[in-house]
């Protein structure tokens, strides 16, 4: 296994240089990450998908400061996630990152109002003019009118709308989401991941979220897919000017060649081309070919070589 190395991303403000987490029950291990890398820069909006035991979801608790990894290295805002202790885990919890969970009976406290659930991670700092604080970011989310309204009497989007505000009431560096839209309808769906935008855009919040919704991967300029534990592809997206003066948005998908050489062929690719257990590699003089490993019925007679 390679080991993590301190120079690496030290321009990103979210580093997760190989990183390992591996659960222990009873006398067996699941390991859910296996040596991912991942760097995220300040003020960017990232969407983070991947089938269910991809490893996504331990991948936000990390960075939420909710687990620990059980190897390498994950680093926010230049903090170590394996060396914080005690104080140091609930300073980084109030101040440096914010978390917005799928249910939205998570998020809120159900006997506050809005305005005095805003007021919460404020009040436990220790700040003052939190009521001044928490007005502006409800403002900020369209939730001024429901300001005293209990989450009860809140639709799911105006709940996960305060929710929002409720995360960023401390100013961290990182807003995480796990799901925001996933209970929520498309219409709405769409509501919530503008207030995610106008944060990231207003605010210069960086944004990551954990989402199956395609209305959500399809707005962010990049999408990271997780798969078995590493981080299998990313796609890109950027807008063109197309010849009739129409803007349209080119998206284009990468395979993410780790820092170890290890490279996630698509399943498409795999299962295309009949690929099992080892490959043929050839290089030319721009690209490097993949190819099946064939042998011979016949015994004795060498593999069959990839024709040119």
């Amino acid at each position: 296994m390679k080991t993590a190395t301190a120079g690496y991303g030290k321009d990103a403000l979210i580093v997760c240089d190989n990183l390992v987490r591996i659960f222990k029950i009873a006398d067996l291990e699941a390991v859910a990450l296996q040596g991912l890398d991942l760097l995220i820069h300040a003020s960017e909006m990232v969407a983070i998908i991947g089938a269910s035991g991809s490893g996504k979801s331990t991948l936000l608790n990390i960075l939420a400061g909710l687990d620990v990894p059980t190897a390498g290295r994950a680093t926010v805002a230049g903090l170590d996630l394996a060396r914080l202790k005690g104080r140091q885990r609930t300073s980084y919890r109030r101040n440096v990152v914010g978390m917005i969970w799928q249910e939205t009976a998570r998020n809120l406290l159900p006997y506050l109002t809005a305005v005095e659930n805003v007021e919460v991670p404020m009040r436990l700092d220790g700040r003052r003019g939190s009521r001044a604080r928490a007005l502006e970011l409800l403002a900020l989310v369209g939730m001024t009118a429901r300001a005293h309204v209990r989450p009860r009497h809140l639709s799911g989007g105006e709940q996960q709308r305060v929710a929002i505000a409720t995360a960023l009431a401390n100013g961290p560096s990182v807003l995480l989401g796990d799901e925001p839209t996933g209970e929520l309808d498309s219409t709405t769906s769409s509501e919530v991941f503008d207030v995610l935008r106008r944060a990231n855009e207003d605010l210069g919040t960086t944004v990551v979220i954990v989402t199956h919704d395609a209305l959500v991967t399809e707005r962010v300029a990049r999408t990271v897919a997780i798969r078995d534990g590493r981080t299998s592809s990313v796609t890109l997206r950027r807008t063109e000017l197309s010849h009739e003066g129409e803007h349209r948005v080119i998206a284009e998908e990468f395979a993410v060649l780790d820092r170890a050489g290890r490279l996630q062929l698509p399943r498409a690719h795999i299962e295309a081309l009949e690929l099992q257990d080892r490959v043929r590699l050839r290089l030319e003089d721009d690209h490097v070919g993949v190819f099946p490993y064939l042998t011979r019925k016949v015994d004795n007679e060498p593999p069959v070589e990839p024709k040119r």
